[in-house]
């Protein structure tokens, strides 16, 4: 019965309030059952919609508040495979099973154009859908409400409005029709490179190092040049009617190593841009595609072989599920997203999504670079496409079949030791950089700063290009994102909110990601939200703060080491598993003040100091108030297995630690309290301070007073000596 009040009131109500119709931005099930529940009682209600925001309902009015979009939550029932195909079978659906979704015919087109025709399709990860005629997309529990409502109305059809989008706010809406105006002018104002003088349009493709791409492949693919900021214009062109619905510019800038350095914008912004690059012109008969990770990429794929060939939107960083539903038709993927160890990792990660049967890869090296270096070089891109291996791999294999990777990481060492810090360079040069598929244990006294160091480390590579997922059970997520937004932006910002605007803008741009979680939570919900976030945001490091909190639902009659033990082997066997760095901060026994932490100090330290393949202490000196207080040790590192320490200064105006500079540092005890002394010892060290200056002064003056007896002693003596020249100067006077 709710059901039915569910679709019919809640669409009639939507109808009257809301003009306009978003397809991609729906409720889940239990928003709208709520959302009917209260409209039918004739009360207003106060909902939150997850990652999106506030819906204020009233009948007759609405406001939207805006919430953080980076938010992870598992979804209301994880569901398999095998439980959507029962509940589909149980309700007469044909399905078809695909590599990664599952086809079945559209609910929201008419029973008679459906004939045959499955576009509709299902996620086997997630449940979630897509109807590819009509864009209508939801969750797994959307779908089976709309299942139900059309058995219960003995319906064949549903109508696609029928999962309404919230109604955005009006500063929202201006923005949106800001940017399709900015589209629009940018679309507008760039010029086809046919249309472009000979000289100009070299001089064009030199700079972008495409001087061998035709000006038939670029008016092909509709790449076109905006003049006023010398960028490549690449369209988006998508939904049933193949409108404009984004581009991205991309400028070039040279750099003295006589390397191109390419900067890329999008319009809309990244976090809306969901476009395969060259997807109109596959037709649906092509069986085979290949995958790039740019633009560029993919024109030179297409121009050397003629294979049909997509780029993906935001690079080997991620590969959103949204897209896969339109890469199903293929038989055969190759991916080739680049030239270097990360490109290859991202294929590996890739291949997943995408079915590791039917996926083939094309393993970096010198004989085989990115497409456009490729092409650039006169290499034979289509026996480079033949060459490359397939996906799917037994569980025991050769040396013959790992030869290559060995080769491939002795050559790119740089690049196999893991992504740089900018900001602790000095921790560069003990683990080399940070690496997939690690473990590594962080620990520090308690209120020694480990959460604001942490996070400082992972903003450092989460502004490189790491995508990062945040479990905080110990600070709620509205504090943690601001101390990361303070260090980001490297001020106080409540004492220039005048920026804050600024500086939230490029915060929101990074792939940071945060999980809803607060408290004592059960380790298995935990893994499957971590799971989740992997799949759909492509994760890359995730960091859990902190394990205590994790054992609080645990079985209380099971040793807490044991439960422990337990939980840092999940973690550990995850962060394997799904190629993802996880970082466990753990407390540490209780220990003296004087004493510095060890290893040995981790609270259950066995299991962790085992399995981690990195351990790091954050030390601190409570006996010491000056600079260099704190400092960052690592005891252990299974990459090349250096260890060593090194001092950091924390600053309190951002919230960022820097280490000190060399010659400066010189640490002094004092016999102040570690809290309530600081400002006593700081006292008696100007003291000190004052009174060696005075007693340097004293010295100067005495010198210089010997100075002068010494200059009026020699000046009498030479007078003595000479007479006439004393008689001369008094007859000069005269």
């Amino acid at each position: 019965m709710w059901r039915r009040s569910l679709l019919r009131g809640t669409t009639c109500f939507l109808q009257v309030a809301c003009r306009r119709f978003h397809p991609q931005r729906h409720f889940s099930s239990p928003m709208l059952r709520l959302v009917t529940q209260k409209l039918l009682a004739g009360a207003s209600c106060h909902l939150r919609y997850r990652g999106a925001g506030y819906f204020l309902a009233h009948l007759g009015d609405r406001a939207y508040k805006k919430d953080a979009k980076s938010t992870v939550e598992l979804p209301v029932s994880p569901i398999t495979v095998t439980e959507i195909k029962q509940y589909l079978r149980a309700k007469d659906i044909p399905i078809h099973d695909g590599y990664s979704c599952l086809h079945a015919p559209s609910i929201f087109t008419d029973a008679a154009s459906r004939k045959d025709k499955f576009s509709l399709f299902i996620d086997k990860t997630t449940g979630q859908f897509l109807c590819k005629d009509t864009l209508v997309e939801g969750s797994w529990e959307d779908l089976q409400d709309c299942l139900e409502v059309m058995q219960t109305e003995e319906r064949d059809s549903l109508s696609p409005h029928v999962l309404l989008g919230y109604q955005e706010s009006v500063e929202e809406q201006e923005e949106t029709e800001r940017e399709l105006r900015e589209v629009q002018r940018i679309w507008s104002s760039s010029v086809q490179f046919s249309d472009l003088p000979d000289d100009e349009a070299q001089l064009i493709k030199t700079m972008f190092q495409i001087t061998k791409f035709s000006n038939a492949t670029l008016k092909k693919f509709g790449v076109r040049l905006f003049k006023p900021t010398k960028s490549l214009v690449f369209p988006w062109f998508g939904g049933p009617d193949s409108s404009l619905k984004g581009v991205k510019l991309l400028s070039a800038q040279s750099t003295d190593t006589e390397t191109v350095i390419y900067n890329e914008a999008t319009v809309p912004k990244c976090n809306s841009y969901y476009n395969l690059f060259g997807l109109p012109l596959v037709s649906r008969m092509d069986s085979e595609v290949v995958l790039t990770g740019h633009e560029l990429d993919t024109l030179a794929v297409s121009q050397a072989t003629g294979l049909p060939s997509v780029a993906l939107p935001r690079g080997v960083s991620c590969l959103p599920p949204i897209l896969l539903p339109y890469l199903e038709q293929f038989k055969r993927v190759t991916l080739w997203l680049g030239g270097d160890m990360r490109s290859w990792e991202a294929s590996k990660i890739f291949s997943r999504k995408l079915g590791l049967r039917r996926c083939s890869l094309v393993r970096p090296g010198e004989e085989r670079p990115c497409p456009v270096e490729a092409l650039a070089r006169g290499k034979n891109l289509s026996q480079i496409i033949k060459t490359s291996i397939p996906a799917a791999h037994k569980s025991i294999v050769s040396f013959k079949q790992l030869r290559e990777d060995v080769y491939g990481e002795l050559v790119n060492t740089e690049q196999v030791a893991g992504v740089k810090w900018a900001r602790f360079p000095q921790l560069n040069k003990i683990l080399k950089g940070h690496r997939k598929g690690e473990l590594t244990v962080f620990t520090g006294p308690t209120g020694s700063g480990k959460t604001t160091f942490i996070s400082e480390l992972a903003l450092d590579l989460c502004m490189q290009g790491v995508n990062t997922l945040w479990g905080s059970f110990e600070i709620n997520n509205v504090r943690l994102a601001k101390i990361m937004l303070t260090q980001f932006s490297g001020q106080r910002l409540e004492e220039n909110l005048e920026q804050y605007d600024y500086w939230a803008d490029k915060f929101e741009e990074l792939a940071l990601y945060f999980m809803t979680f607060h408290g004592q939570q059960n380790i298995k919900t935990v893994l499957d939200t971590m799971q989740h976030a992997v799949y759909l945001y492509d994760i890359n490091h995730v960091i859990i703060d902190n394990l205590q909190f994790m054992m609080g639902q645990e079985n209380l009659s099971v040793d807490k080491f044991a439960v422990q033990d337990h939980i840092i082997g999940a973690f550990r066997k995850f962060a394997t598993n799904s190629s993802c760095h996880v970082t466990l901060i753990i407390h540490p026994r209780k220990e003296e003040d004087d004493r510095e932490l060890q290893t040995a100090s981790i609270f259950g330290s066995a299991k962790a100091s085992q399995e981690a393949d990195n351990v790091l202490i954050l030390q601190e000196k409570k006996l010491v108030t000056t600079s260099g207080r704190r400092s960052l040790q690592v005891t252990k590192n299974r990459f090349d297995g250096d260890v060593g320490i090194f001092p950091l200064d924390f600053i309190k105006t951002s919230l960022t630690y820097s280490a000190p500079v060399k010659g400066k540092l010189k640490l002094k005890k004092v016999t102040a309290k570690p809290e309530d002394g600081e400002g006593e010892g700081n006292e008696e060290v100007d003291e000190k301070k004052e009174k060696e200056k005075e007693k340097v002064a004293a010295v100067v003056k005495k010198e210089e007073v010997k100075k002068e007896k010494t200059a009026k002693t020699t000046k009498t003596q030479r007078s003595v000596k000479n007479p006439a020249s004393g008689k001369e100067t008094a007859m000069q006077k005269k």
